[in-house]
């Protein structure tokens, strides 16, 4: 069993390390909310006062974060790990950042410190059961290293070197957010044409958005919204695509779209619902 550091104890980042603390390591944890900690705590994990302190000890230091204002600060900042991160540790980044901001980090880190990106798909039920699908940039040699050290948090895939793992992420967020916006957009026409609301949901459920809509129907059903993935992080992710694209020259029509209906439903004050919530503001519901 290996002496880990867990930072971000989000609604994904908490029952993540629960899974590492199961599966018998030796965790610390820090959030910057200190209170989230004493969950992992009762489950026998060491709090830390500072990522600094949590790294110190750790054969693996892993980032769980919002955004990549959050990595920087958490990386470099007052107490960050980049005080205490030494040779043969490595940091595996598993927050949903871009190529560029995971990039800079790795980039200004000592060579000697090994550095893997791993960002997830899924939400709190996957991250809870160990069903997570990590995408991991790496090195053959250094996937080797962490491979183990995340399995109980799902299903590995190995797409590419350092880097490869945030830019596989952006590809799959952005088909998720053109996918729950035209769903919405769908509603919205079934709506216009008359179509009873049961049955083009049911309709809907066979269709080629059918798992989306499957999975959230009872949302839209109830018009309740409760964040299995907030709205604001699908934001946040779709402005990443948008600036990716940008930078290379590319206009993804599609994605900018979705990131319009997002930054609208946000805006409407839909940040901390489930990003589904979106399908309101489309529907004219909210």
């Amino acid at each position: 069993m290996a002496k880990l550091a867990f930072l971000g104890l989000g609604m994904m980042g908490a029952p993540m390390a629960a899974r590492l603390l199961g599966a018998g390591h030796e965790v610390t944890v820090w959030n910057r909310t200190a209170g989230r900690c004493a969950p992992l705590a009762e489950q026998g994990a060491t709090v830390a006062s500072s990522p600094k302190q949590a790294a110190e000890r750790a054969e693996f230091v892993i980032t769980m974060l919002a955004n990549p204002e959050a990595l920087e600060a958490v990386v470099f900042g007052e107490g960050g790990l980049a005080m205490a991160l030494a040779p043969g540790q490595v940091l595996i980044d598993m927050s949903t950042v871009g190529v560029d901001a995971f990039r800079s980090v790795a980039e200004r880190l000592p060579d000697t410190v090994a550095v893997v990106d791993a960002p997830v798909r899924g939400s709190i039920p996957q991250a809870t059961s160990g069903q997570l699908a990590i995408f991991v940039g790496a090195n053959p040699a250094l996937f080797e290293r962490v491979e183990p050290i995340l399995a109980p948090m799902g299903t590995i895939h190995h797409v590419g070197g350092q880097g490869a793992g945030a830019a596989a992420k952006l590809v799959v967020n952005s088909t998720l957010g053109a996918v729950i916006t035209a769903f919405g957009e769908a509603l919205a026409l079934g709506d216009v044409l008359g179509i009873d609301r049961p049955a083009l949901l049911d309709v809907l459920a066979e269709s080629a958005i059918g798992g989306t809509v499957k999975a959230k129907r009872a949302n839209v059903e109830s018009g309740d919204y409760p964040a299995a993935f907030k709205l604001s992080l699908a934001l946040k992710d779709m402005r990443l695509v948008s600036e990716a694209a940008g930078r290379a020259g590319r206009r993804l029509r599609v994605a900018e779209a979705a990131r319009e209906w997002l930054e609208r439903a946000d805006r409407e004050g839909a940040g901390d619902l489930d990003f589904s919530a979106v399908i309101a503001t489309i529907t004219e519901q909210r």
